[in-house]
């Protein structure tokens, strides 16, 4: 039935690029809320890749899974507990249809991203779908299998513009043996120095934040060592911290209840940015990662904090707002530099050509 649904999906898209029409790519549809919104893309038709489901091969003792792009994210990751195994980059799912596919098309990743690698990092292969119609496969299902360049890795965070996902190869990791979350009452100052200095030490930390002069910081690992880890660091513990990071990580906690625009800001962990404080501000990922919520979402103000972050030599995207932001269409994410504009078109052409395949879903060009 998938080898079917596999060859009507490439059908679609020939169809669509000897007819001139476009398509936006469909999974779980949990992810609708990101990237940009044109015009092209809501009059293209829908790819859906809903029944595209399964499970390809899985070997616990060699920590790798396949499964088609349209398979739940939480089917995966059962699957994967149930073998004391998990995903390393603890993707969110933002909803219970999340799929695999949209996952790596996101290249969405949780807070174990700092202390592990991103969703790219453990993308091994993959198999797709390009713009003109063929089924292309690059990479496999181990660590180096390939001499050149690793073709698989550019369609994390593609979100669908260079080829649909049919089928992902991902390295997985034994789950730790024991996690811990530790709290301490500071200034975001006194949270980054801690969090410097312990980076610079083998504590198994895996995990940290920091809002409302609070900073959580998770270890795990061999019971052992969790428990040394504790001894050195100190802090008081928090029962419930399995459930706090999993807030964390869907979004769940106060600081996102309201509907105001969340900016999604990377930056130098110890870059002082006026605009970003504690007050407005969650910090992740030891500081490299700030969820900035602000009360206006007019294209000027987007602008300034683009320009803001740049000055830093960091990168904000608007990563949730209800408002559609009519003229903020182009600037969703950061805007590129010419050399990098014109890298992502030259993609763009390799793989799609005639823009049939999530048009301006990244950038307006794209």
């Amino acid at each position: 039935m998938n080898t079917d649904i596999s060859l009507q999906l490439q059908e679609q898209i020939q169809r669509a690029d000897k007819e001139a029409t476009q398509l936006c790519i469909v999974g779980g549809n949990s992810k609708a809320f990101y990237g940009c919104t044109n015009n092209q893309l809501e009059a293209a038709g829908t790819l859906s890749l809903a029944g595209h489901q399964g499970v390809l091969s899985y070997e616990p003792t060699e920590l790798v899974i396949t499964a088609r792009a349209g398979t739940p994210l939480h089917v995966i990751e059962k699957l994967l507990a149930d073998n004391g195994q998990m995903l390393p980059f603890e993707p969110p799912a933002y909803a219970d249809t999340a799929t695999i596919g949209g996952t790596i098309a996101c290249n969405f990743s949780g807070p174990r991203r700092a202390y592990t690698g991103a969703a790219r990092d453990f993308l091994l292969g993959c198999k797709l779908v390009n713009g003109r119609g063929e089924i292309l496969s690059f990479g496999g299902e181990v660590m180096k299998n390939v001499a050149g360049y690793d073709v698989s890795r550019l369609m994390a965070g593609a979100m669908g513009t260079l080829g649909v996902l049919l089928e992902v190869s991902l390295k997985v990791l034994p789950a730790p043996e024991m996690e811990s979350t530790q709290l301490f009452q500071c200034s975001s100052i006194e949270a980054l120095d801690k969090l410097h200095a312990w980076s610079q030490t083998p504590l198994p930390i895996s995990a940290s934040s920091f809002h409302q002069s609070v900073l959580c910081v998770r270890l795990s690992g061999a019971d052992k060592a969790v428990h040394a880890a504790i001894q050195t660091i100190g802090g008081e513990n928090q029962a419930d911290g399995e459930h706090y990071w999993q807030q964390l990580k869907e979004q769940q906690l106060d600081f996102f209840a309201d509907a105001q625009p969340l900016w999604r800001i990377s930056i130098a962990s110890d870059a002082e940015v006026p605009e970003l404080t504690e007050n407005n501000c969650l910090f992740e990922w030891g500081g490299a990662l700030r969820w900035f919520k602000s009360d206006s979402n007019n294209q000027n103000f987007s602008d300034n904090v683009q320009q803001t972050v740049a000055k830093f030599d960091g990168h904000a995207s608007l990563f949730r707002t209800d408002d559609k932001m009519s003229g903020h269409q182009s600037c969703r994410f950061q805007p590129l530099t010419p050399g990098l504009l014109r890298i992502h078109k030259n993609l763009k052409q390799a793989f799609d050509p005639d823009n049939i395949l999530n048009p301006g879903r990244l950038y307006a060009d794209i």
